[in-house]
């Protein structure tokens, strides 16, 4: 059993995974717009892969005799000036969700949650390879400038991903 502290904060980051999840599926909507349509497919699995995140913060509060509170979801951004200016957003997002988990972690010690504090080391890791990927990405929208041959190149490239569901 959680105490109600540790359970209003996992509260708190199911609904910010959520959230995650809206905000990358704003950002493909974003690229359909502009006929980026590999990008698009990068951002919606990247929003899958955040709803997933959020469910196994559901199912972790339920497994420990907690109560899930689902709240309004914040409207996520819709317009950005360019691709590149997603792909900082995606970065500067994932390092800000990095925060987060680190707060859970930290409260865990600090509540002296074994069994949480195990369960977010998932997390931990998960977000060192959230950061990794956001900025190799980055670095290959900057790489492609406003050259359009190249863009059209990572769209393509992009238009592969495909989502493989996470193991604990």
């Amino acid at each position: 059993m959680v105490n109600e502290k540790m359970e209003a904060a996992l509260n708190a980051q199911l609904n910010a995974e959520v959230y995650s999840g809206y905000l990358y599926l704003s950002m493909a909507a974003y690229f359909e717009d502009i006929d980026l349509a590999g990008f698009a497919n990068w951002m919606r699995v990247q929003a899958e892969e955040e709803l997933e995140h959020g469910m196994k913060f559901y199912d972790y509060i339920i497994r420990r005799g907690a109560s899930v509170t689902l709240e309004a979801i914040e409207k996520p951004q819709t317009e950005w000036e360019s691709p590149l200016a997603v792909f900082e957003h995606v970065l500067s997002h994932e390092k800000m969700v990095t925060g987060l988990i680190n707060d859970l972690v930290d409260l865990a010690i600090q509540e002296r949650d074994h069994a949480t504090n195990n369960f977010l080391q998932w997390f931990v890791e998960e977000q060192v390879e959230e950061e990794e990927n956001a900025m190799e990405m980055l670095a290959k929208v900057k790489l492609a400038g406003d050259d359009n041959s190249i863009i059209y190149t990572l769209n393509e490239e992009f238009a592969t991903r495909v989502r493989t569901p996470s193991e604990e």
